[in-house]
């Protein structure tokens, strides 16, 4: 590169600008815009430490080796291993408990094994929805749902209802946020001839430092991402140090995807609150967009719990449907089936009533 020019992008339009040590001003050739040297420089200084940071953030990690402990030879020795000989799934639970149906895909045999291979959890969030509970819940999360067939609550039945606690590594993560925002702001002015638009263009930054605690991410791949996040939040003040005597009765998967493995989607969890935070304090614009960010970890740490969730397993038409609720707060996720009829005469509805709304648009477009 030239020891006369620096290489730099419009701000206004992204179009290439050459600049020229001590001149005032630059004039982009694309968009006309005038820029002050001194704030263009300082501007860009801005992005090179962004960038800077962006890179200081792929490098900084979350502590996982402390996650989890080791299980004594006591605790493994009333605890045992079901596998699923249909889809594979491991779930652990105590001596006493029966295991005759795998809540993932109904296969009916489960063949118990001796524990082993698992790190044993630092927390546990006890269950507090019992089983009725779970069941009225269920009955709640089908009424309302006009596009579900008729026959389907009445036809439908609950086979499994298992309370089942699901792997999850919690982190915990000090962040210091920094991104760029593009805003807009416009003034619109009316004159006897014509509408003119005015639109100010603001360059926003904003930085800050931001504390996350407890954030979940699911160590079961078994386990529907898509409905765990719908089943959060979870009140984690509520939960205790872990103990074997809470698995009484209950079923445990056995985490797939371990704390290491986890992290990338808390970073993503992280990354993405801490822009959305920085973004909402951007206020007083027509516009605003996001153009430039860097989410840095100042410390990270991790550690591996049990969450109680209700699983109920339904058959309707030989198919299973398969629905989770929270274990402590009663929140109901799931699929169901839809009515085709129904959904066309929905359809014919909305367009016999929207049909006359669009002619008389249309009519009053074409009479001005």
């Amino acid at each position: 590169m030239p020891d006369t020019t620096v290489a730099y992008s419009c701000p206004n339009c992204g179009g290439p600008l050459e600049m020229v040590p001590g001149q005032k001003k630059i004039v982009c050739p694309y968009c006309d815009t005038e820029f002050e040297t001194a704030a263009l420089e300082k501007l860009f200084a801005k992005k090179e430490e962004m960038a800077a940071e962006v890179e200081k953030a792929k490098e900084a990690k979350f502590d996982t080796d402390a996650a989890g402990k080791d299980w004594t030879e006591e605790e493994m020795e009333h605890l045992r291993t079901f596998t699923c000989s249909a889809c594979g799934a491991e779930l652990v639970c105590d001596e006493n408990t029966m295991a005759t149906e795998c809540c993932y895909c109904g296969n009916p045999t489960m063949i118990p094994s001796r524990f082993t291979g698992m790190l044993k959890p630092d927390f546990i969030l006890p269950f507090k929805k019992t089983k009725e509970e779970a069941m009225a819940a269920l009955k709640k999360f089908y009424e309302g749902k006009f596009l579900l067939p008729s026959n389907f609550i009445s036809r439908n039945r609950v086979e499994d209802i298992q309370a089942m606690y699901v792997p999850f590594w919690l982190f915990d993560s000090d962040v210091h946020a920094s991104a760029q925002f593009r805003a807009e702001s416009d003034n619109v002015i009316n004159t006897p001839d014509e509408v003119i638009t005015q639109t100010s263009i603001y360059d926003c930054h904003r930085e800050g430092t931001m504390q996350f605690r407890n954030i979940p991410v699911d160590g079961s791949k078994k386990m529907n991402d898509q409905y765990m996040e719908s089943l959060e939040p979870f009140d984690f003040s509520e939960m205790v140090p872990f103990t074997p005597g809470y698995m009484a009765g209950c079923l445990a998967d056995k985490y797939d995807v371990d704390a290491e493995a986890a992290a990338s989607r808390a970073d993503e969890r992280v990354h993405r609150t801490a822009v959305n935070e920085l973004e909402d304090t951007v206020t007083g614009y027509t516009r605003c967009s996001l153009t430039d960010e860097a989410v840095v970890k100042d410390k990270g740490h991790a550690s591996y719990a049990l969450l109680p969730v209700w699983i109920l397993t339904t058959r309707y038409q030989d198919k299973p449907y398969t629905f989770m609720m929270n274990g402590q707060t009663g929140e109901v996720v799931g699929f169901l089936p839809y009515d085709r009829q129904k959904s066309w005469m929905v359809l014919a509805v909305v367009t016999i009533v929207m049909l006359p709304i669009f002619y008389f648009l249309v009519s009053l477009f074409l009479n001005v």
